[in-house]
């Protein structure tokens, strides 16, 4: 169990680091104020990328703001949508960033949401084989948990230019549209870069727990 732990322990403290740091940054940069609010600062992003079409909705919770691409819907927790400050803009424009990307058919973004439904059964299955096989001692077993979980790796791998170029967007087009000012870019790029981490984690996190069952498989060893 001790070699599971060097594997699995360092990806999941960089994670709990990154959501604290998310947490933190957002909350600091909530106290900067802007000239609208985030649910303005996205519309106006959209209006000028040509993308009217695109609609804002208000849902509950904190920091759960999405763009729905089958519906072509931004969703922006009411802390974003209707917050009058730096934080809000960074994430609102974030959002509306993946909504420039499916416009523009962004291959990475495309491979993503292809990729969505393997990984989401892979993780929850492929997962449970995994560890059933590793209980067991049944390696079959395990081999096809870890292709299963191979999904999950290939969609964070994917996920990752997807939501840097992303944030690029959410930077380049609110100085570009006027939105804030260049000065104003630096607080904006906080918020931004403490979210990546947590994309950052959770790839490195699921990479190393299939490279510490592919150990097992390929090296002979036991999870004990």
């Amino acid at each position: 169990m001790g070699i599971y732990f060097l594997f699995v322990l360092p990806p999941f403290l960089l994670g709990l680091y990154a959501q604290w740091k998310v947490k933190s940054s957002f909350a600091a940069m909530a106290q900067v104020p802007a000239r609208m609010s985030g649910a303005e600062a996205a519309r106006r992003m959209l209006d000028h990328g040509g993308l009217q079409s695109v609609g804002i909705e208000r849902i509950a919770g904190q920091l759960s703001d999405h763009y729905d691409p089958r519906s072509k819907v931004l969703r922006l927790s009411e802390d974003v949508y209707s917050g009058r400050s730096m934080a809000a803009l960074g994430v609102a424009c974030h959002e509306a960033g993946h909504a420039f990307q499916d416009a523009k058919h962004y291959a990475p973004l495309v491979v993503r949401n292809l990729a969505v439904p393997a990984a989401n059964f892979g993780s929850g299955i492929g997962a449970t084989l995994l560890m059933v096989g590793v209980l067991l001692s049944l390696p079959p077993l395990m081999w096809i948990g870890v292709i299963l979980f191979s999904a999950v790796v290939f969609f964070q791998v994917v996920n990752l230019p997807v939501e840097f170029n992303a944030s690029s967007r959410a930077r380049e087009h609110l100085v570009e549209y006027g939105l804030i000012t260049a000065q104003e870019e630096q607080y904006v790029a906080k918020v931004l870069n403490a979210a990546a981490l947590t994309y950052v984690a959770a790839t490195l996190q699921s990479i190393m727990t299939l490279a510490y069952y592919l150990l097992i498989l390929t090296g002979g060893r036991r999870s004990d």
